[in-house]
C-alpha cells in the first residue's frame, strides 16, 4: 500500500461509478460531511470541526455515480510543490520511488499512478496538480479558473486556487470533465493551430527537444504540418502585458533585466503569499502550530504588500488572459514543458532553492496567472524518470482541450514507443531531435519571410545532423529568396547527393528557377506528401 493513498487523514480520495465503469477520484482540501477537512498538518486537524456539508464538486461526482473511498496526503498546508509531508509521511512515487512525488496534491497523483483509483481530484494553486502529474507519469488537468466551484475547499490563494483532476486514461479525464464542467458531450473539435513556445522550451535544465519533437510528429500525423507554429512568448508578453514593466520597476527599480516568464512567476508568488497570509496568518499566530520551518521562515520574511502591489498583480492577470485568448482564439493549443528540472530525490533541499523554484514557477505561472486551462500529458521516461508535456488552451476552452487530449494521446504514446524502441543511441536521438526542432523553427521563420533567420536555423540543423537532405533543400529555398544563387545551388547539389538513392518511385522533381540552378539543370527529388510550395521561390518546404 502506498502511504496515504487511501487514508482518511488530510485530503480526500474517492471512487466513482459513471456509466457502469468504476472510477476513483482524490479530492484535495474538499469538505466531506461529518469529517474534518485536513490541510496536511496535525495541528490543523485538532483545531477544526468536522465539515457540516460536502463540497459541491464531490457531490456532483457522487450524484453522477461516484463512490467516495477515502482521503489522501498533501503537502503541509498545500504550500509546496514537493509532495513531502513530515506529519503523515510522503506518498511513494510509483514511477520513481526514490524521488519526490510532487505536490501539493501528492497523494492524489500517487493513487492514480499506483492504479489504486481511476481518477482523483486535487487543487492546483501554482502547480498542485500539474507538477505531481508530471512527476508520477499521469495526466493532470487544471481547468479554466472559475470553471469549477471552489466552495467547500480550504483556500490557499483564492485568485489562483483551481480544482483539478488526475487520470491515466484520457477518456476518463474527459468524462470527469464533462461532469464537473457541466458541458454536454458533442462532436470533438480539432486544433486549427498548435503553437510551440520556443523560449519556454529553452528554460528547463532537462532535455526537452525530444518532447517538442514528439508533439510535432504527432501533430503532423493527425492534423498536418500547416497547423504548426512557433512563438517567442516573452516577446509577445512584452507588448501585450504592459503591466509587467510596472511590476518590474516596482520590485527592482528596473535595474536588472528580468524575463517576462520570471516576472509572471514573481507576480504569482507575491499574490499567493499575500492571500495565504490573509487566509491563515491569524490561525498560525494564535495556535502556534508545529509547522514546516520553510513556511514559518517565509511568513516572517515576506515583505509587506500594499493594495497597489496586489492591484497590479490582478491587472497582470487580466492582461495575460486577454493576450493568451487573442493568441489562441477558439482553436489554438499552446505547447510548453511541464517540468523544468530533473526529479529531486526525497529529502533533498534543491527543490527549495531559489533557482529551482524560479524555473518551475516560470513555467507554472502561465496558467495560474492567466486562468487558462492546462493539461499535463505523460510522455514515457527519459533517464529512468517520467517526462511530460503541457498543452494550454484559452480561458473557457476546457472542452476543446479535453477533446484535443483525447485525440492526440494515442498518437503521442506511439511517438514515445518509436523513440524508446529506437536502436540509435540516446545521444544520437537527442541530436536528431534537436535538428528537427531547429528545422521547424527555420520553417516558421521562412513563412514569416525572415529568410536570414531561417538560414541560421537550417544551418543549426545541418550542424546537428548533416546527412539530412531536407535541411539543405530548405536552406536553399531561403538562399533563393535572398538572391544568393551560388549558395542555393551548392545546397541543392548536396541535397540531391544525399537523397537520390533513397528515393522510391514515383519520384517528384522540382526544377529550381534560379539562374545558377537552372543552368546546371539541378533538380531536387521530393517524396511523399506534406511538402509546402512557397509561392515566391517555388521551393518545397518539408
Amino acid at each position: 500500500m502506498y502511504k496515504g493513498a487511501l487514508v482518511w487523514s488530510s485530503w480526500d480520495d474517492f471512487t466513482l461509478q459513471m456509466n457502469v465503469n468504476v472510477l476513483t477520484v482524490n479530492v484535495l482540501r474538499f469538505d466531506i460531511n461529518g469529517f474534518i477537512t485536513g490541510f496536511g498538518n496535525l495541528d490543523w486537524s485538532t483545531t477544526h470541526e468536522a465539515a457540516s456539508r460536502t463540497s459541491p464538486v464531490v457531490s456532483a461526482l457522487v450524484e453522477g455515480g461516484a463512490t467516495c473511498i477515502g482521503k489522501t496526503i498533501v503537502d503541509e498546508m498545500a504550500y509546496s510543490i514537493s509532495g513531502e509531508n513530515k506529519h503523515y509521511g510522503t506518498p511513494t512515487n510509483p514511477a520513481a520511488p526514490a524521488q519526490i512525488p510532487g505536490g501539493s496534491s501528492s497523494g492524489a497523483a500517487v493513487a492514480v499512478a499506483a492504479n489504486l483509483v481511476d481518477f482523483s481530484l486535487g487543487v492546483d494553486t501554482d502547480g498542485g496538480v500539474r507538477v505531481p502529474a508530471g512527476y508520477c507519469g499521469v495526466i493532470g488537468f487544471r481547468p479554466s479558473h472559475g470553471a469549477v466551484s471552489h466552495m467547500g475547499i480550504i483556500p490557499v490563494s483564492s485568485s489562483l486556487d483551481n480544482v483539478g483532476w488526475f487520470a491515466r486514461d484520457p477518456s476518463i479525464l474527459r468524462r470527469v470533465g464533462h461532469v464537473l464542467l457541466q458541458v454536454p458531450f458533442s462532436v470533438q473539435r480539432h486544433p486549427r493551430t498548435i503553437i510551440i513556445a520556443d523560449d519556454y522550451f529553452q528554460l528547463p535544465k532537462i532535455s526537452v527537444d525530444r518532447i517538442a519533437q514528439m508533439v510535432i510528429k504527432s501533430t503532423e500525423k493527425l492534423f498536418g504540418r500547416q497547423v504548426l507554429k512557433h512563438e517567442n512568448l516573452g516577446d509577445y508578453f512584452d507588448v501585450k502585458v504592459p503591466s509587467l514593466k510596472a511590476f518590474h520597476s516596482k520590485i527592482s527599480n528596473g535595474e536588472v533585466k528580468v524575463t517576462s516568464m520570471k516576472l509572471l512567476a514573481n507576480a504569482m508568488q507575491l499574490l499567493k503569499r499575500h492571500e495565504f497570509k490573509h487566509n491563515h496568518e491569524e490561525w498560525i499566530s494564535s495556535r502556534k502550530p508545529t509547522i514546516n520551518s520553510v513556511i514559518a521562515e517565509q511568513l516572517h520574511e515576506w515583505p509587506k504588500t500594499v493594495d497597489e502591489d496586489i492591484d497590479n498583480c490582478h491587472t497582470i492577470r487580466n492582461e495575460l488572459r486577454a493576450a493568451l485568448n487573442a493568441l489562441l482564439k477558439d482553436g489554438g493549443i499552446l505547447v510548453i514543458p511541464t517540468i523544468a528540472d530533473p526529479l529531486p530525490k526525497l529529502g533533498r533541499k534543491e527543490i527549495l532553492s531559489e533557482d529551482y523554484l524560479s524555473r518551475a514557477f516560470s513555467l507554472l505561472s502561465l496558467a495560474s496567472m492567466s486562468g487558462c486551462c492546462q493539461v499535463t500529458v505523460p510522455l514515457g521516461f527519459h533517464d529512468k524518470y517520467p517526462i511530460s508535456v503541457s498543452l494550454v488552451a484559452r480561458h473557457g476552452g476546457d472542452r476543446f482541450l479535453l477533446d484535443t487530449v483525447q485525440t492526440m494521446y494515442t498518437s503521442l504514446q506511439e511517438q514515445v514507443d518509436i523513440i524508446s524502441k529506437s536502436k540509435l543511441s540516446a545521444n544520437t536521438v537527442s541530436l536528431e531531435t534537436s535538428a528537427e526542432v531547429a528545422k521547424e523553427k527555420g520553417n516558421q521563420a521562412f513563412k514569416d519571410k525572415q529568410y536570414q533567420k531561417a538560414i541560421s536555423f537550417y544551418t543549426e540543423a545541418i550542424k546537428l545532423s548533416g546527412n539530412n537532405a531536407t535541411y539543405y533543400s530548405n536552406r536553399a529555398a531561403a538562399y533563393l529568396e535572398l538572391g544568393s544563387f551560388l549558395q542555393a545551388e551548392a545546397d541543392c547539389t548536396k541535397a540531391i547527393n544525399l537523397d537520390k538513392k533513397a528515393m522510391s518511385p514515383p519520384e517528384l522533381f522540382l526544377l529550381l528557377s534560379s539562374p545558377s540552378c537552372a543552368s546546371s539543370a539541378s533538380r531536387l527529388p521530393v517524396r511523399g506528401s506534406g511538402w509546402v510550395l512557397h509561392s515566391q521561390s517555388g521551393m518545397l518546404l518539408f
